[in-house]
């Protein structure tokens, strides 16, 4: 197959492509002429031979500032709980420069992978805020041309109504961030969200949840979060991510929910790796669930359903390497995604509708943003991690050399 570092001067076309739209295949030919996808003649054509294409990806929840503390924090039985104590403890050693060397590094996997916009939560509370928040500014803007980035306030539930929970959605605002919000049970969480919907609401934010991870049954806060929005009459975009809980309720329950999450127009996140990480986790016993959310029952009411990375070699889930392809191989395996639906773009044009990100398109007029598969089908393409993918970005072949772990040993040291 054709392969190049530089494109040559003037209009180029990439004949013999197979565009991955929906669960098929589309022949294509892409003409590339100063950074656009163009419809307009070429004199130079390179036969591509059949290997897949497709638009960039979006990663729209993930955890950039957690990203890489394994090594220092692993988690030590893999359970949700392990992670989240082993993460506390860990919070004394997010300084503004820990903070920003991880972040930095995960980016440059992601520009690697093929990633072009990314949504990340941010801890904030105890202080945290103060720290995470200028270093992702600081990001932000080093990285403007390359990955879009979005941030997210990670605070929990039990944190509304306290001071530092209006001092951080005054610091999202002025970030021009989005509100998050940790859901679980609570005796007075309706109230709790509908002061949440108010905070978001009078200062223009948009939310973010994470919301029911956990297998029990009886936690059922994305119900509530549909109910309270329809009675708050909030209009911003609002994305649920986790949902695991509706995997464990009866049919009937958990379908009546969507509906209303439906009603409300809710974006809903899939997080596949990381759930089937931590979910149904017990030392000495075998897991039985796959933690993974209604994703087809979801799509068939036109909820908007994505998928991303989640965590990155911390306590929440040891591996990862913001790859979106690897998102979508192992979500195809664990959800079933192969041989029904339209699911291509939960990676890539459907979260970056949900977020706000710009539209993503291969059509004549758009940036020359794409990556090409040294594979011609499905099975070739998820059989293998695709290594040597290509990643055109402004209609340039990008340096795909990933940086190396031994660059963070410094962080890890003192332990």
């Amino acid at each position: 197959m054709s392969d190049f570092a530089t494109l040559p001067d003037g209009p180029v076309r990439l004949d013999n492509l197979r565009l991955a739209a929906g669960n098929g295949l589309e022949p294509v030919s892409l003409t590339i002429a100063d950074g656009l996808l163009t419809d307009a003649p070429a004199d130079i054509v390179l036969d591509m031979a059949g290997r897949i294409a497709m638009a960039t990806f979006v990663d729209m929840h993930t955890h950039l500032d957690k990203g890489h503390i394994w090594p220092r924090s692993p988690n030590p039985d893999g359970t949700f709980m392990g992670a989240l104590a082993t993460v506390r403890a860990d919070h004394a050693r997010w300084s503004a420069e820990d903070v920003e060397a991880r972040m930095r590094f995960s980016l440059r996997c992601a520009w690697a992978h093929g990633t072009r916009a990314i949504r990340t939560h941010l801890d904030s509370m105890g202080g945290q805020y103060l720290r995470s928040w200028p270093v992702f500014d600081r990001l932000r803007a080093e990285w403007a041309g390359r990955i879009d980035l979005q941030a997210v306030s990670l605070v929990s539930c039990e944190s509304f109504g306290s001071a530092e929970f209006d001092a951080i959605a005054d610091t999202v605002a002025a970030h021009n961030g989005v509100l998050g919000f940790v859901t679980y049970p609570l005796p007075d969480l309706r109230d709790r969200l509908l002061g949440f919907w108010e905070a978001a609401g009078t200062r223009g934010l948009a939310a973010d949840f994470h919301c029911d991870e956990t297998m029990d049954p009886g936690s059922e806060t994305l119900r509530l979060i549909a109910q309270t929005k329809l009675e708050a009459g909030f209009a911003a975009p609002v994305t649920v991510g986790h949902c695991c809980s509706l995997s464990t309720q009866d049919d009937a329950r958990a379908l009546e929910t969507l509906d209303l999450v439906a009603e409300a127009r809710i974006s809903v996140v899939s997080l596949p790796m990381c759930n089937l990480y931590l979910q149904d986790r017990h030392a000495g016993r075998t897991p039985r669930g796959r933690g993974v959310t209604l994703v087809h029952e979801m799509a068939a009411r036109g909820i908007p359903v994505s998928f991303a990375s989640d965590n990155t070699r911390d306590p929440f889930y040891a591996y990862g390497d913001m790859d979106m392809l690897e998102v979508m191989r192992e979500a195809t395996r664990i959800a079933h995604l192969d041989h029904s639906g339209d699911w291509v773009p939960a990676f890539s044009s459907r979260p970056a509708a949900s977020c706000g990100f710009a539209p993503l398109t291969l059509a004549p007029g758009a940036p020359a943003d794409l990556v090409m598969f040294n594979a011609r089908s499905w099975t070739e393409l998820f059989a293998r991690p695709q290594s040597d993918r290509i990643v055109i970005r402004d209609g340039r072949q990008i340096d795909r050399t990933l940086p190396a772990y031994a660059e963070l040993d410094g962080l890890m040291e003192g332990l």
